[in-house]
């Protein structure tokens, strides 16, 4: 539905009013951030399932205590056999042909990685300049918080009779590849179908710039294994005729750079990046990128993170060096991840990769393929009147002009979203900036951006009260 642009821009006075509530809220919103990093929840099999249990609960309780809902539940899907972890859902339906809006988020989290690396502890939320730190207090725990405070400044502004519908769908494995997801949407459809989808689980430009994702690059993730012998020999009797597996796994795996240290797989997609300033000098202080390395890749910086491949050796099964002696490995295992541009299908790009392998196999080499992971890259392809009503919300928020951004790392549920709710515009909003650190030791949060989210999602809500989809 096409909508006039002023329909879709903020009042002014009711902007003052949405941050001088979300202004009052916020103290308590970041207790309860706080409350919910305490719980390790994390959906990986070699961690506590209780934790995940307690993470689930305690938010099903934050939207019960909203008192809005017409159904708060945990629910869980099952795939291959295996029962998924907790899902949080929630539903109020929408009155008089307003939109009905999910929002979406994911209360479990990574790992907490190396602990000595962690300035403070990894799972007790800490404020140091300006900022908490715990792991999940940016990814995506702030995300549920944003959700939360934001439903409470609309019952404030509005009334408990608003109109607009929200749904809630707060994930309990997405840092475990979302191996219930689809079958999670199927078994839910009727709780989870909207008008609006929002995935608060990205990032803002800046601190003070806030922006939407309107791209995402795909995943294809191949562990592949390299054999030249059938048995361990010694490095001294056999080497320099006997090629070893480590050798050639080296060798094979410097083929899929060129010189430049753009991908060298054949075929696969590329385009252009939003046109934003990103200078290498900030690229080098947001990565931590060492002085006297060169950054690799042809293009803008942001072609290269963003809108062209980009392939990176995760994991090698060989020999520690503490446990290594002088022996020729007769095979080696490698984990190639490999983030593909939006408009390439992650099916023919694994075809690609598995060719280029083969092609360049040193020495007659075997090699053989094994675990597999595919996500779809992800690009908005159309505006619609909830990207500009979410930018101007993000706007009065930030005081700052949202900008659209893309993402380097992938987002593969998006593609289910969209198969499964195909009228449904799809925003991916963020709670996080630059320095956050997902996924790594030292993982925070920055209050003012978190609070200028709060406040873009709250005037979202309040707008969408307002208007008639249908």
């Amino acid at each position: 539905m096409t909508m006039p642009a002023d329909s879709l821009n903020h009042d002014s006075i009711a902007v003052t009013l949405t941050k001088e509530k979300v202004a009052a809220r916020f103290p308590s919103a970041i207790a309860t951030l706080g409350n919910l990093v305490r719980i390790p929840g994390i959906a990986w099999d070699a961690f506590p399932a209780e934790n995940l249990e307690k993470s689930a609960e305690a938010v099903a309780e934050l939207f019960r205590s909203t008192g809005v809902f017409e159904l708060v539940e945990i629910r869980r899907a099952e795939a291959n056999g295996k029962v998924g972890a907790p899902a949080v859902v929630a539903r109020r339906a929408a009155r008089n042909g307003r939109p009905q809006v999910l929002l979406y988020a994911h209360h479990d989290v990574q790992p907490p990685g190396d602990a000595s690396i962690w300035q403070t502890p990894e799972f007790q939320p800490t404020l140091i300049d300006g900022r908490i730190y715990g792991r999940g207090a940016a990814d995506d725990k702030a995300g549920i918080v944003t959700h939360l405070t934001a439903i409470q400044t609309l019952v404030e502004m509005v009334g408990e009779n608003f109109e607009v519908g929200i749904s809630i769908f707060i994930e309990g494995e997405e840092e475990a590849g979302s191996p219930t997801f689809r079958n999670f949407l199927d078994a839910n459809r009727d709780i989870l179908e909207a008008d609006v989808i929002v995935v608060a689980d990205s990032a803002n430009w800046t601190t003070t710039i806030p922006a939407l994702t309107t791209t995402l690059r795909g995943l294809v993730s191949q562990v592949v294994e390299v054999q030249t012998l059938d048995h361990a020999v010694h490095s001294g009797m056999f080497g320099g005729a006997v090629p070893d597996a480590m050798t050639a796994t080296i060798k094979l795996l410097s083929t899929l750079h060129d010189d430049h240290g753009d991908v060298a797989v054949e075929g696969l997609h590329s385009s252009k990046a939003s046109d934003l300033d990103y200078s290498e000098d900030q690229l080098r202080t947001d990565s931590g990128l060492l002085d006297g390395v060169s950054t690799i890749g042809t293009g803008s910086i942001l072609d290269r993170m963003w809108t062209k491949p980009s392939i990176a050796v995760i994991g090698i099964d060989g020999m520690s060096v503490a446990m290594s002696s002088n022996t020729l490995l007769p095979s080696v295992k490698s984990k190639i991840s490999m983030r593909i541009a939006p408009g390439q299908e992650p099916e023919k790009a694994l075809e690609l990769l598995r060719a280029h392998l083969l092609k360049n196999a040193p020495f007659g080499a075997k090699v053989t393929f094994g675990e597999i992971e595919l996500g779809k890259p992800f690009e908005v392809q159309s505006g619609g009147w909830a990207k500009l009503l979410a930018n101007n919300s993000l706007s009065a928020a930030f005081g700052n002009e949202s900008v659209d951004i893309g993402i380097g790392g992938s987002i593969p549920f998006i593609a289910d979203l969209l198969e499964v709710f195909p009228a449904a515009q799809i925003l991916v909003t963020g709670v996080e900036d630059p320095d956050s650190r997902a996924h790594s030791p030292n993982e925070s949060i920055h209050l003012e951006t978190l609070r200028g989210a709060m406040i873009a999602e709250s005037l979202f809500l309040i707008k969408g009260n307002d208007l008639r989809v249908k």
